[in-house]
């Protein structure tokens, strides 16, 4: 989908070009990823390590803003059901009129600013995981880790590496993080050999 730029009384203004920025994994995108720039791209990574998401898509759709046609970084669906229009922002947000856009056609709609985007460890971290993204953790290193954690429900991060039989350890255990079979605290501090590992809530 071709995005459009607002007129310059929106208070936001879009290219319709689109450029590659790493790490190139998705985890839980629906349909192609696509950024307008590198904000949008770390709320990308946050949305893919938040465990309320579903599922999110890029550039969806188009809203009609007073007559000006828009279109919103993400369509975020969250796994209670409830389905939220977010445009990345430098600054302040930029007033109701996307709020009453995106309500018109059964949405809600809300701005994320680079500030909260940046905040603490977690968009460094969910960086550092999604390198890995496109690897799998064969079986036999899943079943082994969780029994383990099902033994002893947590464990330091440099002891779940030497679990690892058939994956290389840190692939491994980056994609069982992704894909929510365990469970770190990505806001506490950067990922290192003291962080706690658990199951995860899928």
């Amino acid at each position: 989908m071709r995005s459009e730029s607002l007129s310059p009384t929106s208070g936001l203004h879009h290219s319709s070009s689109e450029t590659f920025f790493p790490p190139k994994a998705t985890i839980y995108c629906e349909g192609a990823p696509r950024f307008r720039s590198r904000s949008a791209r770390d709320l990308g990574c946050l949305l893919d390590v938040d465990p309320r998401v579903a599922s999110w898509q890029c550039m969806p759709l188009t809203l009609d803003i007073n007559g000006s046609k828009h279109t919103p970084d993400f369509l975020v669906t969250y796994d209670t059901g409830r389905m939220t229009l977010l445009d990345v922002v430098n600054g302040e947000e930029r007033g109701p009129s996307f709020s009453l856009a995106a309500a018109d056609i059964g949405l809600e709609h809300s701005f994320v600013s680079r500030r909260s985007i940046e905040a603490g460890p977690r968009l460094r971290n969910a960086s550092d995981l999604l390198r890995y993204g496109a690897y799998r953790t064969p079986l036999g290193d899943r079943v082994r880790i969780l029994a383990l954690l099902d033994e002893f429900g947590a464990i330091r991060l440099a002891d779940a590496l030497t679990v690892f039989r058939e994956a290389p350890p840190m692939a491994g255990l980056a994609s069982l993080i992704l894909h929510r079979f365990l469970s770190v605290d990505l806001d506490v501090d950067f990922i290192g050999p003291e962080m706690m590992v658990r199951r995860g809530e899928r």
